[in-house]
């Protein structure tokens, strides 16, 4: 294991420092950042989230008729509160452990007792323990080819169907596709694709229209930097703005490297410039991440969080006028709050958000294949340093790393873009504070594709377990979700027509 996290430092210095500046800007979803998966679920660890681990045989390529090679995936059940003929509720796996996503969905445990609902939570290929060929999976696109979000989507109505045959009195059960996030993307795309498999989906914060030509790229960070000045006001943003020029400045020589390295009690100290380019890179994910879990109440999601962390960490930064390196002492306790809320913490370590499990190493392949988010920033309009977007740039960088090239418009080809009119019941809900906002469904498009906003909501906040510190606006939009999902349910099940098994 050791071994293993040295290679995958080796691999983020590589990622980071070799390629140009769009390269640097990957989309990244929430993750465990940690290998060692179980010990990442248990963390947030559900005491009353209780399941059955099952596996299918599931076909490697779905649209190859001449391969028939297979793999075991893993999904986990729960019938407790299921009645005979009700509904399942099926959660497309993300890019990670299922286990994760199990006990971080509270929506589907919470709301189990009132649908009389079957949970099954469905791990996505290549993730987890879906290794379709174990260790092998990760060594090259020979193997990584089949890890595309169509061959996913077929696993997930395949597994529903071979559900709905084996779990007696399933055959008619209606099915409804949860998921959050890149889950909540699958979750629209089954139901799009197919219909007859599921009766309507709840994607939360699926930003199905973060992609080339669909939505501006400097969307998602200026929505970042306004969560950050909402919280923090100017003296906030400013400070971390100025902090990029400040590390700058000590970047080339090996003094300021030594400066850094003690300013920011790095457990590793900084060699090189590229070194520093990691640490830049490190701090933008902070801040970053900040955004897409700034709950009102103490979370564990991805780190130990305060209750709004953003609020305190810009506790930290209201004076934007402090001398350079006290400016950048300020930011270091700032980021103390994402990395160090126990004050335990010794030093830290600037690779803990760079790729450090196969889940991210999963990911950013494809990101380099067909999920093509392009992102940028210019410094003004945000609190970040420039870079631009540049297709060209982030494909050299995806051949050199992946050795694959990257399909620049092929997610609106295959799922439509903008053009959603043709289908329906699905709710798009998103929170304002989440960066993912941008690329997100954010008006209805009609009365079955509903578009729910949480005002104060930061990352699918909506399909978290209930919290006593829950604001009116995501109470709200669970009730709104429970509505179109007993309706879906409803119609389902006065229309004879429908219970037949596909």
């Amino acid at each position: 294991m050791a071994v293993y996290r040295v290679l995958i430092v080796v691999f983020v210095l590589f990622l980071t420092s070799s390629f140009g500046e769009s390269f640097r800007l990957k989309a990244r979803f929430p993750n465990q950042r940690t290998s060692d998966h179980e010990i990442a679920a248990k963390k947030t660890i559900c005491p009353y989230c209780k399941y059955e681990t099952k596996y299918y045989e599931q076909k490697l390529d779905h649209f190859n008729f001449e391969k028939n090679e297979t793999f075991q995936q893993r999904y986990l059940v729960n019938r407790k509160q299921w009645k005979t003929g009700g509904p399942i509720f099926f959660y497309t796996g993300n890019e990670g452990d299922i286990t994760w996503f199990a006990n971080n969905t509270g929506f589907m445990w919470d709301n189990a007792e009132e649908f009389g609902a079957m949970l099954v939570f469905g791990e996505h290929r290549y993730y987890g323990e879906t290794l379709p060929f174990g260790k092998k999976s990760y060594e090259s696109p020979k193997y990584l080819g089949y890890l595309t979000s169509e061959q996913a989507l077929a696993d997930f109505a395949i597994l529903i169907r071979h559900i709905k045959v084996t779990f007696p009195g399933a055959k008619n059960s209606p099915v409804i596709a949860m998921g959050g996030s890149y889950g909540g993307m699958l979750a629209a795309w089954l139901r799009m694709k197919y219909p007859n498999v599921v009766i309507g989906s709840l994607a939360a914060s699926a930003p199905i229209l973060q992609f080339q030509g669909l939505t501006p790229c400097e969307d998602f960070y200026r929505i970042v930097t306004d969560d950050f000045n909402r919280d923090g006001g100017k003296p906030c943003t400013d400070s971390i703005r100025k902090s990029w020029d400040i590390i700058k400045k000590l970047k080339p020589t090996e003094s300021g490297r030594r400066i850094l390295s003690k300013v920011f009690r790095l457990c590793s100290p900084l060699q090189s410039e590229d070194n520093v380019t990691v640490l830049e890179d490190w701090l933008s994910e902070t801040w970053v991440n900040l955004a897409m879990v700034d709950y009102p109440y103490a979370a564990s999601f991805l780190e130990p969080l305060p209750a709004w962390p953003i609020k305190v960490t810009c506790s930290k930064l209201q004076n934007e006028d402090l001398p350079d390196i006290a400016l950048l002492g300020a930011i270091a306790d700032a980021v103390g709050v994402y990395y160090n809320s126990t004050g335990k913490t010794k030093c830290f370590n600037t690779s803990q958000q760079a790729v450090s499990s196969l889940g991210d190493k999963g990911w950013y392949f494809q990101a380099c294949s067909e999920m093509v988010m392009p992102l940028c920033t210019d410094g003004k309009n945000d609190m970040f340093y420039p870079q631009k977007w540049d297709f060209e740039s982030y494909a050299k960088g995806c051949q050199e790393s992946q050795k694959v090239t990257p399909l620049q418009y092929w997610v609106e080809t295959e799922y439509g873009g903008r053009s959603l009119e043709a289908h329906s019941n699905i709710i798009f809900s998103n929170g304002r504070l989440d960066p993912w906002y941008a690329g997100g469904v954010t008006t209805s498009v009609s009365s079955s594709l509903v578009a729910v906003i949480i005002e104060d909501g930061a990352h699918h906040l909506d399909l978290r377990h209930k919290n006593k510190n829950d604001t009116p606006s995501v109470i709200r939009a669970r009730e709104i979700e429970k509505h179109y999902l007993h309706e879906w349910i409803a119609t389902y099940n006065e229309n004879d027509t429908k219970k037949v098994l596909f």
